[in-house]
């Protein structure tokens, strides 16, 4: 069979953050990717130019074989919307349409022009869809379901900023929508800017304290800056926000309303701070519900499909697993903006090809997410002769018996193995390992490997078969996108003197037998790894588990703070060479850090390696 033979059609997600490529060949997923792993610039928002070619050379074809390219948004209308912003606020956002205007006079108007210049001056169809179509295509079609309801929510794609859908076999229609300025991405933004995280990229920080917390300013939010509805529907009050006419996230009134300016980046995280964050994530739960009892009620589907940025607060999606209307529920691993690239794709297939939809029973069509680049012994063996490092070589049977133990020894582990992940969690491809039963390994790893603050939680994987023993989840969580409690049997009641602690004093108080997986509420957010999606992964569980009693690993992404996760085995070397990590697992390569060559940061990067 030739190229030619097939329909192949590349997705792509460009210029606002985390853009990505797509490719379907025949409906199916060839590949997947985020140009940050390529490109090392966190949250790249350029052109995917190296995610593109990943994704043809990985379908052994050329830009002339597409079918069709889909961009996952519709650039006019957006343009649209910024403009009558400016035109109804000004003449407050004239700072604002000083910075963004030049750039849409000048480029993003002429967006068709430049996808075409960056294909190569590719000259066939390039198909446009709104923003929140990709989110919910991505969300419904790569689904396990025949049909769902669908619910996006994120900041704001042309004027929508969530919607409420149906998806049947090949077809999908959005039936609601919330429209800009109101938004419930923007709403948790505006509190990652005010507590002194990066907006975009932070939010997941502020759900990581919001546990530290008292939720005491609910109330003061739902009365002042929400006006919510019964059906979900809601209302920013504009006067206590900025980002309609300004630079920043939150306004004078809010900074009032709050009590003082937003807190100083890196500066100490108070009382008040972990409250707020508890307050906002409690008012994000509750509208989650909200909608998704409209979801239901609008729809009458029992499976609910997820998608936007949004849809990555696991603890509100635990809510809507253990407390809403819906039977299944299914998130998007890439649930931001990159997962728009694979939703337009969809979206072209079903649309514009008209081709039907074929559904396996309980199983979705994401492959676990292992969508990205891998490397061959070859390559991976290359690269580590070009870096001086000093390795061995294991045997398929050999692997997870060394590796369990050495886990189970208190090592910290970087495992490197087969395709990369497509969206923002590591599942097992690249990830940092550790054992949960210990009460260091968290603070250990927060300090000496991801250099990041040292209220943030870690996952735990756990074999799927295994997972009720451990926690409270009654279907699977393979994207790491779901927190659950810790089953109760394995809780470790604090004491009267323990309940008076407060803030990161609590970190030091064990609340489980896995306590570095264990939240300070008696929550984890939870990967289930089963023997037919990761066998690798699986296999080193169960050894883990034979040779301890656990059948858990700590799993946290392969990066340190502010670097996209690793994608190539100089990525991992380099990031093993930099922290504490104690081995590094690459393919079948075991390396242990004392014994390699004294660091130097430019020696191992003078030759390009293709991808393998």
């Amino acid at each position: 069979m030739t190229p030619r033979d097939t329909t192949w059609i590349l997705g792509i997600s460009a210029f606002y953050h985390d853009s990505a490529a797509a490719l379907l060949r025949d409906g199916e997923i060839m590949a997947a990717a985020s140009e940050e792993r390529f490109s090392r610039i966190k949250g790249d928002a350029a052109f995917p130019a190296q995610a593109v070619r990943f994704c043809l050379e990985r379908g052994g074809i050329s830009v002339a074989d597409l079918a069709c390219v889909g961009f996952y948004e519709k650039p006019l209308i957006k343009f649209e919307r910024i403009l009558e912003t400016y035109l109804a606020t000004a003449p407050r956002g004239f700072g604002q349409f000083l910075k963004a205007g030049p750039l849409w006079m000048t480029e993003k108007l002429y967006q068709d022009r430049t996808l075409r210049a960056s294909l190569g001056h590719y000259d066939g169809t390039v198909l446009y869809a709104e923003h929140h179509e990709s989110h919910a295509a991505s969300a419904f079609f790569p689904s396990p379901f025949e049909e769902a309801a669908v619910l996006t929510m994120d900041g704001v794609g042309e004027w929508a900023t969530a919607t409420i859908g149906v998806g049947r076999g090949s077809e999908l229609d959005l039936l609601m929508e919330t429209r800009w300025p109101h938004s419930l991405g923007l709403l948790y933004s505006a509190f990652t800017y005010y507590l002194g995280f990066k907006v975009n990229s932070g939010e997941y920080k502020v759900m990581g304290l919001a546990p530290y917390g008292v939720p005491r300013y609910e109330d003061l939010i739902l009365t002042h800056l929400v006006d919510l509805k019964e059906d979900g529907s809601f209302a920013l009050d504009q006067r206590y926000f900025n980002y309609l006419t300004g630079l920043t996230m939150t306004s004078e009134a809010f900074h009032t309303l709050f009590g003082g300016p937003p807190r100083s980046p890196e500066t100490l995280l108070t009382r008040r701070d972990m409250d707020i964050a508890a307050s906002v994530q409690a008012v994000c739960e509750r509208i989650m519900l909200h909608m998704a009892r409209t979801a239901h009620r609008e729809t009458g589907m029992d499976n609910l499909c997820l998608a936007g940025g949004v849809a990555l607060n696991c603890v509100g999606n635990g809510r809507l697993q253990r407390e809403g209307p819906f039977k299944r529920l299914w998130i998007q691993p890439a649930a931001g903006d990159a997962g728009g690239a694979l939703g337009v794709a969809y979206l072209a297939w079903h649309r514009h090809c008209n081709a039907p939809r074929t559904v396996a029973p309980g199983r979705d069509r994401m492959q676990g997410a292992m969508l990205g680049p891998d490397y061959s012994d070859a390559a991976i063996e290359a690269q580590l002769c070009a870096a001086g490092a000093v390795f061995e070589r294991l045997t398929a049977e050999d692997r997870p018996v060394r590796v369990a133990t050495l886990l189970a020894e208190g090592h910290i582990i970087g495992w490197f193995n087969g395709r990369m992940e497509f969206g923002p969690r590591s599942l097992g491809a690249r990830s940092i390992l550790g054992d949960p039963r210990r009460q260091s390994m968290q603070s250990d790893m927060n300090r000496k490997i991801k250099f990041r603050e040292g209220f943030r939680p870690f996952a735990p994987s756990v074999l799927r078969e295994r997972v009720r023993d451990y926690f409270d989840l009654d279907e699977d969580s393979p994207y790491m996108l779901i927190v659950a409690p810790v089953t109760p049997s394995r809780r470790i009641p604090m004491t009267d003197e323990q309940r008076d602690l407060w803030g990161l004093e609590l970190l030091h108080v064990p609340r489980s037998d896995i306590p570095a997986v264990t939240h300070v509420d008696y929550s984890a957010r939870v990967q289930t790894v089963a023997a037919d999606a990761q066998p690798d992964f699986h296999a080193l569980l169960t050894e883990f588990e034979r040779q301890t009693g656990c059948a858990v690993l700590v799993n946290t992404s392969f990066n340190v703070r502010g670097e996209p996760i690793v994608m190539t085995p100089r990525d991992a070397y380099r990031c093993f060479m930099r922290t504490e990590i104690d081995y590094l697992v690459l393919g079948p390569y075991l390396l242990a850090k004392e014994r390699q060559p004294a660091w130097q940061e430019d020696r191992a990067w003078q030759t390009e390696f293709p991808l393998d």
